[in-house]
């Protein structure tokens, strides 16, 4: 079988071979590929050593040579080199303590964590599949490479990139497999909690996120958090329909637990950014609330919120469309929703006569709140007249 490779990577490929090296693209990216789908990466195997690519090609970075990889810098784009290698001891459940080089294929495939992932490919070998990931691929199973309870004890992180991939391809979890996330979950604990959050990530952003489930049902929760672990998943619901934007599907999940400061500590434990923090917590306060399709109601709850974050929580809460075509009316119309946008500035109360403090940020949002009910009134002379006798009393 032939697959279609980039034209960069089969320049590394034939330059590696015109030299004697064996090579091959590896990994995710013949799995996708068979698949029919676009690989985001291309990784290359080899049987050369770090210092004899580097050798071969005009610009390549050491990113991280001493496991054996090297980046090779073709047309402006970076792919990863790797030379064939066989882990040493896993000391931390989660990297090897050291590595040796091979100039043995089949030693590096079967040190992979899927059997999905355990392939590769030349246009000369053709595809080197030597642990049945094609005959996976074929029944939609996620499968460890050998024992895995070893694949899980070695890495711990593979326990939630099983459950990953399980959504990602919208395959199930081998039930040896299944048995061994259960039994090795405590080890999660030994994974970085920004690790832990980018697998969780890319599963709720998935084409199946109620696959979040199988993290609860394997009993590896506890072992992401504890109020992680707490919540009420089995109320969760998760329309695909969402946006997949990390902060959309995070506050999708997380308003199961109906309590926007536990989900802002569940994604502190899982030290997300402050900026989606912040609008999950949003989301999460906003979830299930009811709206009446009033011009005013629709713009106080606009004022609260960044515009796409009131989109995706027109989403979420499954919002009319009366109260969609009033969000666009309002958006047309150019009515004020924030002090940004009010006529009168901070500057403006202070030539009229306030004095800076508290009292000026109070005034500011009494006119705000007048215009949320009246955006005609959006007017700097109207607003200093109406609200002076604050001021002048």
């Amino acid at each position: 079988m032939q697959i279609q490779i980039p034209t960069q990577v089969e320049h590394i490929i034939k330059i590696l071979n015109r030299d004697g090296y064996e090579a091959y693209a590896v990994g995710g990216c013949v799995r996708d590929t068979l698949l029919g789908r676009s690989p985001e990466d291309w990784d290359i195997t080899t049987s050369a050593k770090p210092e004899q690519v580097k050798a071969l090609f005009h610009r390549t970075i050491d990113t991280g040579i001493q496991h054996g990889t090297v980046t090779v810098m073709m047309g402006g784009v970076g792919y990863e080199v790797t030379t064939y290698r066989i882990d040493g001891e896993y000391e931390d459940g989660r990297h090897p303590k050291q590595v040796e080089f091979t100039s043995n294929l089949l030693e590096d495939l079967k040190r992979r964590d899927f059997t999905i992932n355990a392939m590769a490919y030349s246009h000369e070998t053709g595809i080197v599949d030597a642990f049945g990931g094609m005959e996976d691929l074929k029944n939609r199973i996620i499968r460890c490479v050998g024992d895995p309870v070893e694949r899980f004890t070695e890495d711990a992180l593979r326990i939630l990139r099983a459950i990953r991939f399980s959504a990602q391809l919208d395959f199930q979890v081998e039930q040896e497999t299944w048995n061994a996330i259960g039994m090795i979950g405590p080890n999660l604990r030994k994974v970085s909690r920004e690790r832990v959050q980018m697998e969780l990530t890319k599963l709720l952003c998935s084409g199946h996120p109620e696959r979040i489930s199988q993290v609860y049902e394997t009993g590896v929760s506890p072992y992401v958090s504890a109020e992680f672990a707490a919540l009420p998943w089995k109320e969760a619901e998760i329309p695909v329909s969402l946006s997949p934007i990390k902060y959309v599907r995070w506050a999708g999940f997380l308003r199961c637990g109906r309590d926007a400061q536990k989900a802002v500590q569940i994604l502190k434990d899982l030290k997300l950014d402050n900026d989606t923090i912040g609008r999950v917590k949003t989301l999460v306060a906003w979830s299930g609330k009811e709206l009446e399709p009033e011009p005013a109601q629709v713009r106080r709850a606009m004022s609260r919120m960044e515009p796409e974050v009131w989109d995706a929580l027109m989403d979420l809460n499954g919002y009319s469309l009366e109260i969609r075509k009033l969000t666009d009316q309002i958006r047309r119309s150019g009515d004020c929703l924030d002090l940004k946008h009010l006529a009168v500035k901070g500057q403006d109360l202070i030539a009229a006569g306030v004095k800076p403090g508290k009292m000026l940020g109070e005034i500011l949002n009494r006119m705000l709140d007048e215009v949320l009910e009246h955006p005609e009134k959006n007017k700097k002379e109207l607003l200093l007249k109406e609200f002076e006798g604050l001021w002048l009393s």
